[in-house]
């Protein structure tokens, strides 16, 4: 079976897709699925190509166990729309940016993270990149919330076996 590969989106790839991409990756990881299913992120402006993650995202990353230093920053791809089957947007903008870079007969399924979360009355993962350390705790709520969401989709829709 071939592997199951998930990208995470925001605008410059440092602060809400990375946090989500680590998040994801540690759920999957957690449930013995790193064989099956494959986590990366983006952002659709190549603002920060090459950079770690916000200071901020990795701090609040750290105080709940997840580890976002292996992370870089790219820029999404039309090829991204080939090469994986999810691509979630942490919002409205990003999402038409997105469908905007997709190429005709782009594959992969296009989709806001927080569509995995409906118990948040809120659709869009807010960007915390201008507000102060309460954004990125706020931030880190919402995307454990989707990880397990996806995750629990893509069981149910891909047939996978729950650990």
């Amino acid at each position: 079976m071939a592997k199951i590969r998930v990208l995470m989106v925001c605008l410059g790839n440092i602060c809400r897709s990375p946090m989500a991409h680590g998040v994801f990756e540690a759920r999957v990881r957690e449930h013995g699925l790193e064989d099956v299913i494959e986590v990366d992120s983006a952002g659709t402006a190549g603002y920060h190509i090459g950079a770690k993650p916000d200071p901020r995202a990795r701090q609040e990353a750290r105080s709940r166990g997840y580890d976002l230093e292996h992370l870089r920053a790219r820029k999404l791809e039309p090829e991204d729309f080939q090469e994986f089957d999810y691509i979630l947007t942490m919002d409205d903008a990003n999402y038409q940016n997105a469908e905007d870079i997709r190429p005709a007969g782009g594959r992969a399924e296009l989709l806001r993270f927080l569509d995995f979360a409906p118990q948040f009355d809120e659709h869009e993962v807010p960007d915390p990149y201008y507000g102060g350390d309460q954004g990125f705790v706020h931030v880190m709520d919402l995307v454990e919330a989707a990880a397990d969401g996806l995750l629990e989709h893509i069981r149910t829709h891909r047939a996978l076996k729950a650990s």
